[in-house]
């Protein structure tokens, strides 16, 4: 038997990540130079050794499953367990935020009962953090807690996650959408016995149009549901402008260093690339650059995606460039997000505010 199973759902509206998510799923928005949202999750789930992974897709999945193909950079492409694309439901969700709709889980009963663990890890595809589901799992078997949520206290801004209100002995009261800056924050991850995860699908049945801490919320005094404290970064992405914000914080070498640890890698998609090109009259400040891009102007305080060119006496600054993107001579991106494809012509000055990032949508043609 298996310790756990994991599942990611991907199947919700991210509706305020607004032209990043234009014709793809926020689980697949590119992140941090290489990565797609998801990896975080499918490592995270690598490292702590769960080689049975079911991903819940969304109606539009294609460049989600162009991304992860058989699972084979996370060791899931295997004859015994490995990686599961699970359909998500098309009924429509019950309110905005829902992460967790037992309907998705209903429908893939014969995932689930062909099973065999003792746990369910089940998270989102929206988390950015190098998590450790072995000490999540250890923790909840000690306790003999029902149920264990990953939480973070004091969160950064506000945001469209969960505030979790516990009572004096820390067993969780309540779940309420949308959490404020300072708040403890229910980060969209839990552990769950398997026994117990098929029987609240079959308790809720008669409203599975419903989240899974939708339908639980009368019942939450009946159960005992635990903490699990997330130590060190971990942000959860579910607007435009926390976006631009956290994958900046990738330029703190702090931040990428716990991220992209050696003991706990994160994995993606592997994608061939020749050395990146610096021309003579370059300048690279702070700036994150993978492989194969040609860089000739100047580049600061930026994350640019694999084979961007940034022409001659270009100036590209707080700025995130997506992949295969050109930047001619000349022209000026600030404060901006420009998603992969895109052809900015010569001369042209692109430019948003700090409080007001200008996105510029992908060209259709890419993925």
């Amino acid at each position: 038997m298996d310790r756990a199973i994991g599942i990611i759902t991907t199947n919700y509206e991210t509706p305020d990540l607004k032209e990043l998510i234009n014709g793809r799923t926020a689980a697949s928005v590119p992140y941090g130079g290489r990565y797609r949202m998801i990896d975080f999750s499918l490592s995270n789930m690598e490292n702590a050794d769960i080689t049975t992974v079911g991903i819940i897709t969304p109606y539009k999945y294609r460049s989600l499953i162009d991304h992860f193909g058989a699972g084979s950079e996370w060791n899931l492409d295997r004859k015994i367990g490995g990686l599961f694309v699970l359909p998500g439901s098309v009924f429509g969700i019950s309110t905005k935020g829902s992460r967790f709709l037992l309907r998705d889980f209903r429908r893939n009963m014969v995932f689930l009962s062909r099973a065999s663990a003792k746990y369910v890890v089940v998270t989102t595809a929206n988390i950015v953090a190098n998590l450790d589901y072995n000490k999540m799992i250890d923790q909840h078997e000690q306790s003999g807690a029902d149920i264990t949520l990953a939480y973070v206290d004091g969160v950064r801004d506000d945001n469209d996650i969960s505030t979790i209100v516990t009572d004096e002995s820390g067993k969780v009261k309540d779940i309420l959408r949308g959490v404020k800056k300072g708040d403890k924050a229910f980060v969209d991850s839990f552990v769950i016995s398997y026994e117990l995860l098929l029987k609240v699908l079959d308790w809720y049945a008669a409203i599975d149009y419903l989240d899974l801490f939708e339908a639980l919320a009368a019942d939450f005094d009946k159960m005992d549901i635990r903490l699990f404290k997330v130590e060190g970064y971990l942000r959860s992405i579910y607007s435009a402008g926390n976006y631009f914000r956290n994958s900046m914080d990738l330029l703190r070498p702090e931040v990428s260093d716990e991220l992209f640890r050696r003991d706990r890698p994160i994995a993606t998609k592997i994608t061939d690339a020749p050395p990146t090109k610096y021309g003579a009259e370059c300048v690279v400040k702070n700036s994150l650059i993978p492989a194969g891009c040609i860089i000739e102007g100047t580049v600061e305080n930026s994350i640019l995606f694999r084979g961007v060119t940034v022409g001659k006496g270009a100036v590209v600054r707080n700025a995130i460039v997506m992949q295969s993107c050109k930047i001619g001579d000349g022209a000026v991106v600030e404060n901006a997000i420009i998603d992969r494809s895109n052809k900015i012509e010569a001369g042209s000055v692109l430019k948003g505010t700090p409080e007001n990032i200008l996105i510029k949508e992908k060209n259709e043609l890419g993925n």
